[in-house]
C-alpha cells in the first residue's frame, strides 16, 4: 500500500535542496582532502567534478524511477519484488541508515576526543545527542526540515572562513595537472563515496513533497552546489598543504581553522568543531528519520515507537568503536556500503522499474 502523506505535512519542492546539501555535507567534509590525494594526489580535484558528474547522473535515474512508480524506496521495491521481499529490502536500509547515523556520531566524537577533550565520552554524549534527535524526529517531518534549512544557514557563514587560506596558497602545489592516470582518478572518485552519499535520501521523502516534479530543479542545484563546496575545499586545501604533509593530515579542513586570527578568540578551530555539531545534526536526524520511516512502512510501528529503539541500538554500538583503527574501518565500511548502493543498486533498480514498467503495460493493453 502506498503511504498517503496529508497536504499539512509535506513541504514545498524549493526544500529538497536543502535536504540534499544537508545529507551530504557532513563528517565527510572534514576529512575527504586526504583520501582522494592517497590515490589522486593532487588532481583529487579532478575526482571531485567527475564524481559530481556521476551523482547528477544518478539523480536523473532516481528522478526516472520516482516518475513511474510515484512512492517511496518501500513501494519501488514492492513495485518490483513485491510486498514480502520489500519489508526485507527496507530492513537492509534501516542498518544501512542506523551505520550512517554510527559513522556522524562517533565520527564527530573522535574529533572532541583528539581536539579539545581527550576522556570526553562515547556514550553520554551519543545519549544526548540522540536524545536531541528523537525530540527533533518527534515534532514531525517539517521540523526535520526546518533543521536542514538551520544548519545550511550556519554552513553558510562557515564557508568564507576557509579563505583565509588564500595569502598563504601556492598554485604550484596544484602542478602537474593531470598528472595520474585515468584510474587513478576514479579511485579517488571512490574515496569521495562516503562524503557524495546523502543524496539517495530523496527517495524516502518524495512523498512528502508537494508538486514533487517541481522538485527536480532543486535537486539537481543541491548537488551542484555540493560539488562546488568539495571543489571550493579541495582547491584550496591543495594549495595549502604539499602533498606529503597532506597525507599526515587526517582532518585536513579543520586544521585550516588554525591559522585563523581573531582579536575575540585564540583557537577558532575550537568553535569551528563546536559550531560543526549544527551542521552534523541534520544528517542524524535524516537518517534516523529514514530508519525510522521504513520501520513503520514495513511493519505499521508508529515513529514515535521504533525511533527511540532504533537510537537505543545506535546507542549501543557507539563505546564499541574504541579508537581511531575502529572507527576509521566502520566509517570505510559504510562508505564502500553507500558506494555500493549508489553507483550499483540504483542503476539496476532503473533498469529493473523499466522492464517492470514495460511488462506491466503491456499486460494492461492486452486485458
Amino acid at each position: 500500500m502506498k503511504l498517503n502523506v496529508p497536504e499539512n505535512r509535506k513541504i514545498a519542492p524549493f526544500y529538497i535542496f536543502y535536504i540534499v546539501t544537508s545529507a551530504q555535507i557532513g563528517m565527510g567534509v572534514l576529512g575527504f582532502q586526504r583520501i582522494i590525494a592517497k590515490d589522486a594526489g593532487a588532481d583529487g580535484w579532478i575526482s571531485v567534478i567527475v564524481g559530481g558528474i556521476i551523482i547528477q547522473i544518478l539523480m536523473f535515474m532516481i528522478y526516472q524511477i520516482l516518475n513511474k512508480v510515484n512512492g517511496d524506496w518501500y513501494d519501488i521495491h514492492a513495485y518490483i519484488f513485491g510486498e514480502k521481499l520489500s519489508k526485507v529490502f527496507s530492513l537492509l536500509l534501516v542498518i544501512y541508515a542506523c551505520f550512517k547515523t554510527i559513522t556522524v556520531i562517533r565520527g564527530y566524537i573522535e574529533i572532541v576526543q583528539v581536539w579539545m577533550f581527550p576522556g570526553f565520552s562515547s556514550f553520554w554524549f551519543g545519549l544526548a545527542f540522540l536524545l536531541l534527535v528523537v525530540y527533533v524526529i518527534n515534532g514531525g517531518f517539517r521540523t526535520v526540515v526546518g533543521i536542514n534549512v538551520f544548519s545550511m544557514i550556519i554552513l553558510f557563514l562557515i564557508i568564507p572562513l576557509y579563505l583565509y587560506t588564500v595569502p598563504y596558497a601556492n598554485p604550484s602545489f596544484l602542478s602537474p595537472v593531470f598528472g595520474h592516470s585515468v584510474g587513478e582518478i576514479f579511485n579517488g572518485v571512490k574515496g569521495m563515496s562516503y562524503s557524495y552519499t546523502g543524496y539517495e535520501i530523496l527517495l524516502f521523502v518524495y512523498p512528502f513533497l508537494q508538486e514533487p516534479a517541481k522538485s527536480r530543479k532543486w535537486a539537481y542545484l543541491g548537488l551542484l552546489f555540493t560539488t562546488c563546496f568539495y571543489l571550493y575545499l579541495a582547491l584550496l586545501t591543495f594549495m595549502f598543504y604539499p602533498e606529503e604533509v597532506l597525507d599526515s593530515l587526517i582532518w585536513a579542513s579543520l586544521n585550516m581553522w588554525k591559522i585563523i586570527e581573531m582579536p575575540f578568540v585564540e583557537r577558532f578551530d575550537y568553535i569551528g568543531i563546536a559550531t560543526w555539531f549544527i551542521v552534523l545534526l541534520p544528517n542524524v536526524c535524516l537518517y534516523l528519520w529514514v530508519a525510522g520511516q521504513m520501520v513503520k512502512r514495513s511493519f505499521a510501528i508508529r515513529l514515535r515507537t521504533s525511533v527511540p529503539i532504533i537510537a537505543g541500538l545506535c546507542l549501543i554500538v557507539l563505546p564499541l568503536l574504541e579508537n581511531r583503527t575502529q572507527v576509521h574501518h566502520f566509517i570505510n565500511f559504510t562508505g564502500q556500503i553507500g558506494m555500493y548502493l549508489n553507483a550499483i543498486y540504483i542503476p539496476f533498480i532503473f533498469i529493473c522499474v523499466f522492464i517492470a514498467w514495460k511488462v506491466k503495460n503491456r499486460e494492461k493493453k492486452s486485458n
